[in-house]
């Protein structure tokens, strides 16, 4: 499998893909295509319709939407073991995945993904809005499963890899959350998987200026 990613310190959609195939210990080519650059329009005008990153590649089949991967990862590697085994969990957890998936705008937009970055940012109603949506979907998650595993629920799977850029974003601009909130905050934080992709990150130079919103701190 090839899997084609960009900058590891601003790519959140390529962090949720390439996370469920690491954290599953999935055997992959990793291609990291420069934002910003000739090149990364080039490569993918020959394997995707669509400039856009993650791009998976397994043999004949190209997928080029990172929740799109991790459904084909979870379906033909993972024995269904990307998401609860519970049926009504199952569907919960989807949900909340396709809910991070198409929502959240105002706090994507306002909030990129800055990994190497300490930054602050006057808030808008709408990001105030996502803040607090996450930070209940943090809350009333690890309150169920903190004594199953720790993760949204329990065993680490899909819908917390959707996530995890939020952690990242909520640590570069100080989002203060509250203590079951934050404590699932750590949880990803101190994921070992995820502490290989921040030293990564931090070792790139490369500047994208339309991610480096707010003011340093």
């Amino acid at each position: 499998m090839d899997l084609y990613i960009a900058n590891k310190n601003y790519s959140s959609w390529s962090l949720r893909a390439w996370l469920v195939m690491k954290k599953f210990n999935l055997s992959f080519t990793e291609h990291n295509l420069k934002l910003e650059t000739p090149s990364f329009s080039n490569t993918l005008a020959t394997i995707a319709p669509i400039a856009k990153v993650p791009v998976l590649v397994d043999g004949s089949t190209t997928i080029w939407d990172s929740l799109a991967i991790c459904e084909y990862i979870n379906e033909a590697y993972l024995y269904n073991k990307g998401w609860p085994s519970d049926p009504q969990q199952r569907a919960k957890a989807r949900a909340l995945a396709a809910e991070m998936h198409a929502g959240f705008n105002s706090l994507r937009n306002q909030l990129p993904m800055n990994i190497r970055a300490k930054r602050k940012v006057e808030l808008t109603a709408q990001s105030q809005n996502d803040i607090a949506r996450i930070e209940q979907i943090f809350s009333e998650q690890h309150t169920l499963f903190q004594h199953q595993g720790g993760w949204l629920f329990g065993d680490w799977g899909i819908v917390d890899a959707m996530f995890a850029p939020i952690a990242l974003r909520f640590k570069t601009y100080g989002i203060s959350l509250n203590a079951p909130a934050t404590a699932y905050m750590h949880k990803v934080l101190s994921c070992s998987v995820l502490a290989e992709w921040i030293d990564l990150a931090l070792q790139e130079t490369e500047i994208v200026q339309m991610d480096e919103a707010g003011e340093e701190v």
